[in-house]
């Protein structure tokens, strides 16, 4: 007899948020896309420790190391920008870890505005870990949101 668990450890659990920033789509990219290296750990207020290791050009391929204290646990890990296109998104994906962030910008609703989607894709989660997917994505979901308010804040006070 053969078992099959309904469990499948390769189905992504996203979260995104959405926001709307009173700046031009150029603007905002500048932020997030053209300065990324500068300005990555002051939105993402998990990472202690930042490294890029390309320079801080951002292109397709270039790597970066971060250091995030999650719970109170350090967790390391190196991604790569795996696509980069101007006023449109910045996405990276982790090399040593299972995850894939997201950035896309879209005109707003006002003139000169934005909107800003982040979403944050956990690629791969333990058997173990799959019966607490709920609370794992309104954990990731809680964090989408952060994300974005913390991006907006930062933009309009720049």
């Amino acid at each position: 007899m053969h078992l099959k668990f309904s469990f499948d450890t390769s189905k992504p659990i996203t979260g995104e948020a959405s926001i709307e920033i009173n700046k031009s789509i150029q603007d905002v990219f500048s932020y997030i896309g053209e300065h990324f290296y500068d300005n990555y750990p002051k939105w993402s207020v998990e990472v202690v420790e930042f490294e890029p290791l390309d320079g801080k050009e951002v292109f397709i391929g270039s790597k970066a190391k971060q250091i995030r204290k999650d719970n109170g646990t350090e967790v390391e890990s190196i991604f790569e920008i795996t696509d980069y296109q101007p006023s449109i998104k910045l996405i990276f994906k982790g090399i040593t870890e299972p995850y894939k962030h997201s950035y896309l910008l879209e005109s707003g609703a006002q003139a000169q505005s934005t909107n800003l989607t982040f979403r944050f894709d956990l690629l791969e989660v333990e058997v173990f870990m799959r019966p607490f997917a709920k609370l794992i994505r309104s954990a990731i979901e809680d964090g989408a949101e952060n994300t974005v308010e913390n991006i907006k804040n930062l933009i309009d006070t720049d």
